[in-house]
């Protein structure tokens, strides 16, 4: 099991420092689908997810994989996540010692241990989960994915970060700095 290194401290002085994951499903005409979605707390930016039919341990296991190939280098990366038994397999905590991340749970049953990552579920139940019935699973993981993308991080700025974007943020981050002369 793992201590709770967040304490609801919601914030982060640079990218891979807090990240927070969770898990939520949705209904579709074959059934649930469920996506394991990981969030840095730096830019709001979701940096790495992994959607099946079967919430497994795989599930959270191929999400922080997915994260870690897009980010790099995460060592020392705290992965807050709620006390879902997924997040508590032994895949996971191999899989964070890997890559030399820290985990981090919240209390049981306090939902606000991980409010950061709650409100990015609120987001994609209004603008995608709930806007009509999902036939397909398939077609439920294209939508999730490019809101994720395409919506999320390239078009909704957002006032924390300046009227930016997560990518336009981001990348303001990363551009070389000039000197003047």
């Amino acid at each position: 099991m793992f201590d709770d290194h967040v304490q609801r401290v919601f914030r982060a002085d640079a990218p891979n420092r807090v990240w927070l994951t969770d898990i939520t499903e949705h209904w579709t005409g074959e059934g649930k689908l469920y996506c394991c979605a990981i969030k840095d707390v730096f830019s709001n930016r979701i940096v790495g997810y992994s959607i099946s039919d079967r919430m497994t341990a795989q599930l959270a296991v191929d999400a922080v994989r997915n994260a870690v190939a897009r980010r790099g280098e995460v060592a020392g990366c705290i992965l807050h996540a709620d006390r879902g038994s997924q997040f508590r397999s032994r895949a996971m905590a191999r899989e964070l010692r890997r890559h030399d991340m820290v985990g981090s749970m919240g209390r049981v049953g306090a939902a606000g241990d991980n409010a950061a990552m709650e409100s990015f579920w609120s987001l994609l139940q209004t603008n995608v989960l709930n806007q009509h019935r999902w036939g397909t699973r398939q077609e439920l993981r294209l939508a999730i994915v490019v809101w994720i993308e395409r919506k999320y991080h390239r078009q909704r700025a957002q006032d924390t970060l300046g009227g930016l974007t997560l990518i336009e943020f981001e990348a303001k981050l990363t551009e070389p700095l000039t000197l003047a002369a």
